[in-house]
């Protein structure tokens, strides 16, 4: 019984560290992102990668900027932080933003391919 009980513990364990990790995809129209994070979201700095794909290609040279953000609610004030984004080749890019509380917080990732049109890609996270 008390191997059944460690065997059943590990898999736990190694469940709830599998699923630490953020993950999420955001679109708009040929526009495409995917967030991810190698630990879990929480209150203060938080890192994403951003993986960019602009009709199926890679955006070479794109200038990227975040801004996160939580609306003003009664007796609470607006929050916002806005971060540019580290360009790591091959449409990878890194972003640091603060988040500082808990809750719903908006995500704008603002694109600036060298040639073309700004493009903005809207998505929301919980912590």
């Amino acid at each position: 019984m008390k191997i059944l009980t460690m065997v059943f513990s590990v898999l736990l364990l190694v469940a709830s560290l599998n699923a630490a990790a953020f993950d999420k995809d955001a679109k708009f129209r040929t526009t495409k992102v995917h967030l991810s994070s190698d630990k879990p979201l929480g209150v203060g700095s938080n890192t994403f990668v951003l993986d960019i794909k602009v009709k199926g290609k890679v955006p070479a040279g794109a200038s990227v900027r975040v801004k996160a953000f939580m609306p003003a609610m009664p007796g609470m004030p607006a929050m916002e932080s806005k971060a540019e984004a580290q360009d790591l080749g091959n449409g990878k890019y890194k972003v640091t933003v603060n988040l500082a509380m808990g809750g719903t917080w908006q995500l704008h990732i603002f694109i600036t391919p060298k040639t073309g049109k700004k493009l903005r890609v809207k998505t929301s996270i919980n912590i």
